[in-house]
């Protein structure tokens, strides 16, 4: 169903009851797709495997997904935190359990930052980097991994395939394969995971407002004024988004930290693993 929020249509997507359609029983946990400028279809059909005790909450963030909006319409991370916060109301909760994976992991930290009253639990799956710093890291990690001879051999032999031609949905499956091959531990993994699209301009907009960023400082003040929420962390040892980052992170928030042998991906790469980490930790009924 569509929502609207501070002036944006917002699709929604509830699951409960093992993964089927419509609500279900159970605690609630909102989900936060990554990007940013994504939607919540990649992380599909393994998050769902999360909602045998409990129901999910997906949403396709603004300026992503079926959620697009105008040009003129901001999407900074100010905007997307106050989408969820406002989208908190709508449900009805008082106190939210998020669990936010790559950018949704920072986006639950910001709105952690800005709502830490509303945050019952948090759990933050390969979180992008809470600081600028870390995520130069990153992009520099991810262009040295695409740039592998291995990788630059598939893209060779797909352009001389002649599969763009002869079937072009194959043609750029293959090639959303290797676009985000660098994530990867082993970048044949690639294949398993659900293909989407990134939005430049949302995806822009959000580093842009989020300028020369370091959230460590916020979050030690914040964790000197209130008891943090529960949180866990879960970060793949091989993932170009430095794992120090999340190390740190889950220091700051005083969380557990569960590192698997994986790259940006576990829900993907490890999804055994993976379940049992979130489903150990999330309220369930």
């Amino acid at each position: 169903m569509f929502v609207e929020v501070n002036g944006v249509r917002l699709f929604t997507r509830r699951v409960g009851g093992g993964g089927g359609g419509g609500g279900g029983s159970g605690p609630l946990v909102v989900v936060l797709h990554g990007g940013p400028g994504a939607h919540h279809d990649y992380l599909l059909p393994q998050y769902d495997l999360l909602a045998n005790r409990r129901e999910l909450f997906y949403y396709d963030q603004r300026g992503g997904g079926q959620s697009p909006v105008s040009r003129d319409t901001p999407v900074g991370w100010r905007e997307h935190v106050a989408d969820l916060e406002a989208l908190r109301a709508i449900l009805g909760i008082e106190r939210l359990t998020i669990c936010g994976y790559s950018w949704g992991g920072l986006l639950a930290v910001l709105y952690l930052l800005e709502h830490s009253a509303h945050v019952e639990r948090l759990t933050l799956v390969s979180p992008a980097s809470i600081t600028v710093a870390y995520r130069r890291e990153f992009e520099a990690e991810f262009a040295r991994r695409m740039s592998a001879p291995e990788i630059q051999r598939e893209r060779d032999d797909l352009r001389a395939s002649g599969l763009r031609e002869r079937d072009p949905a194959a043609y750029q499956r293959r090639a959303f394969e290797l676009s985000v091959a660098g994530y990867f531990r082993d970048f044949h993994d690639a294949r398993k995971l659900t293909p989407f699209r990134v939005t430049a301009r949302t995806q822009d907009a959000v580093w842009k407002s989020l300028g020369e960023y370091d959230l460590r400082p916020q979050l030690r003040e914040l964790a000197s004024r209130i008891p943090l929420p529960a949180s866990r962390v879960i970060h793949g040892t091989f993932d170009p988004i430095p794992i120090a980052g999340s190390r740190e992170l889950a220091g700051l928030l005083r969380a557990s930290l569960i590192e698997l042998p994986v790259g940006h991906c576990p829900h993907v790469e490890a999804t055994q693993e993976f379940v049992r980490a979130l489903d150990e930790f999330l309220p369930s009924s």
